[in-house]
């Protein structure tokens, strides 16, 4: 049985246990060590957060590490994080999400290990990825062990996009890896120490633990929202190809009950359907906020995987009526990670032909990903 957020939160769905729910091996490891942690409001075990368990079973968790949108996640995208302490634990929060995306020496010190727990929705411009490269870095450069208890990414059935050019590279893609990787942050962890890609080709002391009873065609619905504009199932799967609309003058419906599942612009002729972004909890000053936008609600749709045919279709019909559509392409061009899909939009190609230029890297990048993956087909 699938369960979405607000449901059955069991992480033993379909019998799947996820790195965090295996107590055995957190004991075996971690139980007599001072911790560093890097969870988010995702990182629970059956409703509970991991810091809340691990303290109360006598665990010394000394100091928590801050990615995007917080420990608790109450930060909205985009929000730099200040150090702090957890109301709820009493413990020292160091921001990572800020001016400062990797630990320092004087943050490690006194540290025998980091634990990463974050939830992935595995597409390359979720920065949590980032955040797991830089924490690896500073775990590498310091000789700090770092444990990945890792969990199940929701479109792990989907390799597609364009691979990361070098020049491309940001917080929002720093590897050259499609947008759509089909990798769980445990495999991707394995990967970035396997393919040399830390600084001058340092390794990270790496201990993954896999999910038990899970494989890629596992059908997963995650427990809690992964981050707060992704609410549900469905925005989570439309995620990979409505973010892209985040570089134009159309609404992804941040500020509305159903982000990520509307398009919508401020032209009545864009489309039937009517909706009002508010600032509001996780979307401060949304775009078009308190405007009236027209579009199209894609809460029963059937899009999956990376959908370019809606970015064209957009494209078209805002050029057509003469309407502002693309007023970031650098920003596009970081998401996507080359200009070349930019330009392949501007010259009209189809989304079979743009879909064509990318597949013999996917090709290579599927042979060169083998040998890091954890969990068959």
């Amino acid at each position: 049985m699938l369960v979405g957020f607000g449901g059955c939160q069991s992480v033993y769905q379909q019998g799947i246990i996820i790195g965090a729910a295996q107590t055995q091996i957190l004991k075996k490891e971690l139980l007599d060590k001072n911790i560093g942690l890097i969870v988010n409001q995702a990182s629970v075990v059956e409703d509970v957060h991991l810091i809340d368990i691990l303290q109360a079973n006598g665990y010394k968790i000394k100091t928590l590490f801050a990615v995007e949108h917080g420990v608790r996640g109450n930060a909205d995208a985009g929000e730099e994080l200040n150090d702090g302490v957890d109301a709820q634990s009493g413990i020292k929060i160091i921001s990572l999400y800020g001016a400062q995306k990797s630990p320092s020496k004087t943050d490690l010190q006194g540290l025998d290990v980091l634990v990463f727990d974050l939830q992935d929705v595995g597409v390359r411009f979720y920065t949590y990825l980032s955040s797991l490269h830089y924490i690896m870095q500073a775990c590498a450069d310091y000789d700090v062990p770092l444990m990945v208890l890792d969990r199940p990414n929701p479109n792990i059935e989907f390799v597609d996009g364009p691979i990361l050019k070098a020049e491309y590279k940001s917080f929002v893609g720093m590897h050259e890896i499609p947008l759509l990787h089909g990798m769980t942050l445990g495999e991707l962890a394995n990967m970035i120490n396997g393919e040399n890609w830390l600084d001058g080709g340092s390794k990270c002391k790496l201990k993954v633990i896999p999910i038990k009873n899970y494989t890629r065609r596992t059908l997963y619905n995650l427990p809690v929202r992964p981050s707060p504009n992704l609410p549900n199932q469905q925005a989570i799967r439309l995620y990979p190809s409505l973010a892209l609309f985040e570089a134009t003058n159309i609404s992804v419906g941040r500020g509305t009950d159903f982000p990520f599942q509307v398009l919508g612009g401020t032209y009545n002729r864009l489309g039937d359907f009517i909706f009002i972004p508010q600032s509001k909890t996780g979307a401060k000053y949304p775009k078009h906020e308190g405007k009236k936008l027209y579009g199209q609600d894609l809460r029963d749709s059937k899009i999956t995987g990376f959908n370019i045919e809606i970015f064209l279709d957009w494209y078209k019909k805002t050029d057509k009526m003469g309407v502002p559509f693309l007023t970031n392409p650098n920003w596009l061009d970081q998401l996507v990670g080359t200009d070349e899909f930019r330009k392949q939009v501007e010259a009209g190609l189809s989304a079979d032909d743009i879909r064509k230029t990318w597949q013999k890297d996917l090709q290579n990048f599927r042979r060169k990903r083998q040998q890091y993956l954890l969990y068959p087909d």
